[in-house]
């Protein structure tokens, strides 16, 4: 039965394989069949409609260029008629136009010419009174800088004269000493006691001090903390404060060293005793005039006598040094005018130093009244420049419409549509 099967079975595969080739074998032979069929029957077709459409083209060109010869009639008619009509509406509206600016002209030019002259009477009146404004303020300006100057000058005038004032007073106070020193046969005749001496260098001191120095700034007898009294005073401006004149100083031992009488171990024994004489009158200086809080942080020693002070500062240097370390100056007449005459400018200094706010505030004034009358200068030559170019911007237009109507009067027709857009560009 396996056997019947399977040959049974491979009997039906050969018949179906035999029918599928069959059957394929007519569908590609049917296939070709159908397909030259299709393609002589659009082949006929695309030929027919060629010639439809070539026929059709030729109908087309045909009808178009009977259109085109139409319509060119037609637009040559048209365009003859509007030529026709626009020269008459032309002339029409020349005619029209001619008429209306003929009889406005006159009245147009009647009022342009009322209104520039209106404007140039109100703008020379503007500028008149704008001139006139300028005038009075830079008058008044002038004035106060004049003013100011005059005052500043008298000032300054005032200051030289006190200045050369006082340096007459220094000079006829150095002739008075010059005069007294010529007098004088020698100080050991003219000075016998301390007393004598003391006043002696008293008045020298109180003669240079009022001689330099201002009413304020010195005072003699002064009396210090402790009851302690000064000579003379000098009141000058922090940090320095107060500062004590001494004007007693030892002269025996300082004659003794020079008395041709005596001989060389006395005159060392006196050069000895000069300076121990000269150190304890530093002490006592440095002690009583230099203290803290109330005086300056030194005093002056005043030597009357020039020959004395050579004498110290030539022969005992030592001397000198102690007195730095003491915090005592010792002057001579000369040197004295030399420290007042620079406390005196440390005074004038000060003084002005106080004055110069109120010079910076006038200065500042001055420079704030500069700076506005250069903005208004500056404004007022901004509006003179607009105002002139205004007028000539007015004279510019004046003059194109006068030549527009000496135009329209000439009957320049050609012209007539340019000179009208021009007139209403100006406005008119």
């Amino acid at each position: 039965m396996r056997e019947l099967v399977e040959s049974h079975h491979r009997e039906l595969l050969n018949d179906l394989h035999g029918g599928l080739a069959a059957q394929s074998e007519r569908l590609a032979a049917g296939t070709e069949a159908q397909v030259g069929r299709l393609r002589e029957r659009v082949e006929a077709d695309m030929g027919a409609t060629r010639e439809a459409m070539h026929g059709l083209k030729l109908i087309l060109q045909t009808q178009l260029g009977e259109q085109r010869s139409d319509t060119t009639l037609k637009l040559t008619e048209l365009n003859n008629t509007f030529e026709r009509t626009q020269a008459k509406l032309r002339s029409e509206m020349i005619e029209q136009t001619l008429a209306r600016l003929g009889e406005h002209a006159r009245k147009d030019r009647e009022l342009l010419e009322t209104g520039l002259r209106g404007a140039s009477e109100q703008m020379a009146r503007s500028i008149e009174a704008l001139t006139k404004t300028v005038n009075e303020r830079l008058e008044k300006i002038t004035g106060q800088v004049h003013e100011r100057l005059d005052e500043g000058f008298k000032k300054t005038n005032e200051t030289f004269a006190n200045v050369m004032a006082r340096l007459a007073t220094i000079d006829e106070a150095q002739k008075k000493i010059d005069g007294l020193t010529t007098n004088v046969v020698s100080l050991q005749e003219l000075l016998g006691d301390k007393r004598a001496r003391g006043a002696f260098g008293e008045v020298q001191l109180e003669a240079l001090v009022r001689n330099i120095l201002p009413p304020d700034a010195y005072e003699f007898q002064f009396t210090l903390p402790g009851n302690v009294r000064a000579d003379c005073v000098l009141k000058l401006p922090e940090p320095t404060g107060l500062v004590a004149v001494d004007s007693k100083f030892p002269l025996e031992n300082y004659h003794r060293m020079f008395d041709a009488d005596v001989g060389d171990a006395d005159r060392r024994l006196a050069t000895s005793a000069f300076r121990s004489d000269v150190k304890r009158h530093i002490d006592a200086i440095s002690g009583k005039y230099v203290i803290p809080n109330v005086t300056s942080d030194g005093a002056v020693m005043f030597v009357p006598a020039e020959a004395v002070f050579a004498e110290i500062h030539a022969y005992h240097p030592e001397l000198v040094t102690y007195a730095q370390e003491k915090k005592v100056w010792v002057v001579s007449p000369t040197t004295l005018m030399a420290v007042l005459n620079t406390a005196r400018a440390v005074l004038k200094d000060v003084e002005t130093r106080k004055q110069i706010h109120v010079i910076k505030d006038a200065l500042a004034k001055l420079a704030k009244d500069f700076t506005r009358f250069d903005d208004r200068m500056q404004a007022l030559a901004r509006h003179i420049d607009q105002a002139g170019k205004d007028v000539k911007d007015v004279q510019t237009s004046s003059r194109k419409i006068s030549a527009h109507f000496r135009k329209i009067e000439a009957a320049q027709l050609d012209e007539l549509p340019e000179t009208v857009d021009d007139v209403e560009d100006e406005g008119v």
